[in-house]
């Protein structure tokens, strides 16, 4: 073989790991596949001992599950995955816990890496304002809404004043261990090619969690339900 061929077998390589690392596609993974492994992650995490404090699950307005986030493995150092948020219905983010939303983690720095694998994150969004920001527009993490990694443990103390500062917290889980962790330099953003897909050509993340109008799928309802066990009233 010569030269130009070793170049274009190693470009190759290069070019599938890339690929193997984009976010879940269609083709691997459905959108209604994501909103059910959103429950599951979420039913697993509040099972544990040692997981997210209760006193900032019941000041949460929203809750974003990603499921499997995969780092980039080649070209693009960065994270990428798609999931929903789910919030509690009614004025001021009061009621009991509505139709998921799809959307999508981007991020990271640009540069060559080598190695990944797939995280589980949970963000809680604290406040209204925070809750708003993402229902019409993409956020930076850090720059556009404060994040904090958050502190574990059913007991934890969650009143400090970073906690208190934040508009949302963030957890990980991966390789069974779930840890706080900050997502700052990432952004997050309503999935809405998603939101058509399982919710029908108007849909949008803002109408899906803010107009009664849409139910949850079959797919959502652990996810829904394990919140509401959960958290069912919002204390601020």
């Amino acid at each position: 073989m010569n030269l130009s061929k070793y170049l274009a077998a190693g470009l190759l390589v290069v070019s599938s790991a890339a690929c193997d690392a984009t976010p879940p596609a269609d083709k691997e993974e459905k959108d209604l596949d994501r909103m059910a492994n959103a429950g599951t992650v979420i039913d697993e995490i509040l099972n544990i001992p040692d997981d997210i404090p209760q006193d900032l699950l019941d000041k949460a307005r929203c809750v974003v599950v990603l499921p499997s986030v995969v780092k980039a493995a080649f070209v693009v150092g960065g994270s990428f995955g798609r999931g929903v948020m789910v919030c509690r219905t009614g004025h001021d983010f009061r009621g009991p816990w509505g139709a998921p939303a799809m959307y999508a983690l981007e991020g990271g720095s640009v540069g060559f890496q080598i190695g990944g694998q797939a995280t589980d994150f949970v963000i809680l969004v604290m406040n209204d304002r925070g809750a708003s920001s993402l229902l019409r527009s993409k956020v930076k993490l850090g720059a556009d809404a404060a994040i904090a990694a958050g502190p574990k443990g059913r007991a934890a103390e969650a009143d400090t004043d970073a906690y208190l500062r934040a508009e949302m917290v963030s957890y990980s889980r991966s390789r069974g261990i779930f840890a706080g962790i900050s997502l700052e330099g990432s952004t997050l953003r309503p999935d809405e090619d998603g939101n058509r897909k399982v919710y029908g050509k108007d849909a949008t993340a803002a109408a899906i969690i803010e107009a009664s109008k849409y139910q949850t799928p079959a797919e959502g309802h652990k996810l829904d339900s394990r919140l509401q066990k959960a958290s069912p009233t919002l204390k601020r």
